[in-house]
C-alpha cells in the first residue's frame, strides 16, 4: 500500500474494508520470538499479538494520513492519498476477523508489544521512505536471493 500510494497507484481494499486484523510492529514480533526462544518452555506454543485490532480500511487510511504528513509532495494527479483507495470485490470466504488470545505469553513470559498501532505504522512508513534504494531494487527485479555458494 505504501509503495502504491507513493507511485500514485490505486490502493485496493477488499469489499468494504471492514475485515478486522490484529496488527503488530515487526520489531515487537522479533522481540517476542527472542523471548519465546530464550525463556519459553520447550514444546509450548505462545500466541503473539499486538492488541491492535483495526479494520483493513482503517489501516489503509492511516497509511494515507501518515503519507500526507511525511510526503506532502504527491505524485502528479493525486490531490490526496485517500483518493487512491478503491474498493474491489471481496474474496470468497474472506474471514471477517482474525484474533488470538495473547494472555499466555503475557502471563508466563511477561511479554507485551512496545509499539502502539500508530507508532508502529509511523515507523513502518518511515522505514520505506528511508530505504527507497532497497525497495526500488525489489520492484525492478534486481534484488534476488541466491543460495550461499551459488555462482549464478
Amino acid at each position: 500500500m505504501i509503495l502504491n500510494a507513493l507511485a500514485g497507484k490505486s490502493l485496493p481494499v477488499y469489499g468494504d474494508g471492514s475485515q478486522i486484523r490484529d496488527w503488530l510492529f515487526v520489531e515487537d514480533h522479533a522481540r517476542a520470538l527472542v523471548k519465546v526462544v530464550t525463556q519459553g518452555k520447550i514444546g509450548e506454543a505462545y500466541n503473539i499479538g499486538g492488541h491492535n485490532e483495526k479494520r483493513n480500511v482503517e489501516v489503509v487510511q492511516t497509511i494515507c494520513d501518515l503519507l500526507e504528513e511525511m510526503v506532502p509532495h504527491k505524485p502528479e494527479g493525486v490531490s490526496a492519498y485517500q483518493d487512491l483507495i478503491t474498493y474491489v470485490k471481496d474474496r470468497p470466504g474472506h474471514d471477517v476477523r482474525y484474533a488470538i488470545d495473547t494472555s499466555k505469553i503475557a502471563n508466563e513470559l511477561n511479554w507485551q508489544s512496545e509499539e502502539t498501532f500508530e507508532t508502529g505504522m509511523r515507523k513502518t512508513v518511515q522505514w520505506y521512505l528511508d530505504n527507497e534504494s532497497w525497495w526500488q531494487r525489489v520492484l525492478s527485479g534486481d534484488y534476488k536471493l541466491h543460495h550461499i555458494g551459488d555462482q549464478s
